[in-house]
């Protein structure tokens, strides 16, 4: 017997723990020389309130994020509508910041992160050992314009094999920490959703301790927001980890769509994928892809590869794609990364307009097509359905997919 719609209408943001603010100084800065001295902690006070000058920050608009660097002293917090489909064998509790602490979870490293860590009331889900849940694990959240500060704690148990899908909705301005920590011999895939309204605001950080022989894949899917910032990041806690990291963004025009990674191989014999694509169309529409993959002087034999693609459709949009590696052992398996910006390739559009299809469809196929590598790997197919239709809509709304508009020169007029 499966247990549908529990939690519905409860709130993922309650009661909060206070810290004050720190202001951050106006003096200049040096930046990390390594990606492993940035700050993680769960103490609010050790990160300055962001100024738009940290290497962290530089390409988020700041100024758009008033409210969610501090806990405020709300009364009524906000919260989120949640509905959740569960299978049978798995359960929800709400826990304690400290309680969640406890379970081995990766610490913040941002200042947003340690604001939503600072919660007392995470929403655990736990998928027991040797469990396969017959469908996937869905958490629906919707917005109701309110600022929220949330915790989702996911716990997958020795040799579980398990999906968590988290659907973002509606209008909100959100931080998020979503903490995974799977077990030795876990098989785990998350996909997260960002299906905002236009003027949602959604920072997040969506961490996962990867533990022994244990598989791991995140994927992310952003359509919808003002202001989306992921970072989805990756620790091993033994041998044979296996991470996968995959992205999926569209912007338009006044969108900033921003997703950051960071896999750090700290022990032998893991391995990582990392592949991010979007594309943008629309005057101001902005996407951020920042990829850091540190290997560790002891992660001997690590095999890495991160990617990132983006396809600019109309003028006026810009796409920021930084891959970064570092190395600190020469003893790996292979490690590298590719980042590449640019149009549409109108040798691809020349074929199929040869083969008889019109242009506006051509133009749609090859974006699809350009998504596509990302798309297969969501596990649901009617979540799938959902995601090209969506990209769909986004092409009809634009001059991108309408035929190409040729007016004869005086020369070729017939008298």
């Amino acid at each position: 017997m499966s247990i549908a719609d529990t939690l519905v209408d409860a709130p993922v943001g309650g009661a909060h723990t206070h810290a004050d603010p720190q202001s951050a100084s106006a003096a200049g800065f040096v930046p990390d020389a390594s990606r492993a001295e940035r700050t993680a902690s769960f103490d609010l006070d050790a990160f300055p309130v962001p100024r738009g000058r940290e290497e962290e920050w530089r390409f988020t608009p700041v100024r758009k994020l008033a409210g969610l660097f501090d806990l405020g002293e709300q009364l009524q917090p906000g919260h989120l509508l949640v509905q959740a489909d569960l299978p049978a064998d798995v359960s929800t509790a709400t826990i304690t910041s400290a309680e969640a602490q406890a379970l081995g979870i990766l610490p913040p490293q941002d200042r947003a992160a340690a604001v939503a860590a600072a919660v007392d009331d995470a929403l655990l889900i736990d998928i027991p050992a040797d469990s396969e849940p017959e469908k996937p694990i869905r958490l629906r959240l919707e917005g109701a314009g309110e600022t929220v500060h949330g915790h989702i704690v996911i716990r997958a148990g020795r040799h579980s094999r398990a999906t968590v899908v988290l659907e973002h909705t509606g209008s909100a301005r959100y931080t998020q920490l979503v903490s995974v920590v799977t077990d030795d011999g876990s098989n785990l895939t998350v996909v997260s959703s960002q299906r905002w309204n236009n003027d949602a605001v959604h920072l997040a950080q969506h961490d996962a301790l990867v533990g022994r022989d244990a598989t791991y894949k995140h994927v992310s899917v952003t359509l919808g927001g003002d202001v989306v910032r992921i970072n989805a990041n990756v620790r091993y806690a033994g041998p044979g980890g296996d991470a996968t990291l995959l992205g999926v963004y569209f912007a338009d025009a006044g969108q900033h769509l921003e997703h950051r990674s960071f896999i750090d191989h700290n022990t032998p014999h893991c391995k990582s994928r990392v592949t991010y694509k979007g594309a943008l169309q629309g005057e101001s529409a902005r996407t951020v892809w920042v990829g850091d993959v540190l290997i560790r002087k002891e992660a001997e034999g690590t095999d890495t590869y991160e990617l990132n693609r983006n396809l600019v459709l109309t003028d006026g949009a810009r796409a920021d794609s930084v891959p970064n590696l570092e190395i600190e052992t020469g003893e790996i398996a292979g490690a590298g990364h590719a980042s590449a910006t640019g149009r549409f390739d109108d040798l691809q559009l020349f074929y199929l307009q040869s083969r008889g299809i019109p242009e506006d469809q051509a133009k749609r196929l090859v974006v699809r097509g350009f998504f596509a590598e990302i798309i297969r790997h969501i596990p649901l197919a009617d979540l799938r359905d959902e995601v090209t239709a969506a990209i769909e809509d986004e092409l009809a709304a634009t001059e991108y997919a309408a035929p190409t508009q040729i007016t004869p020169s005086t020369a070729s007029k017939e008298n």
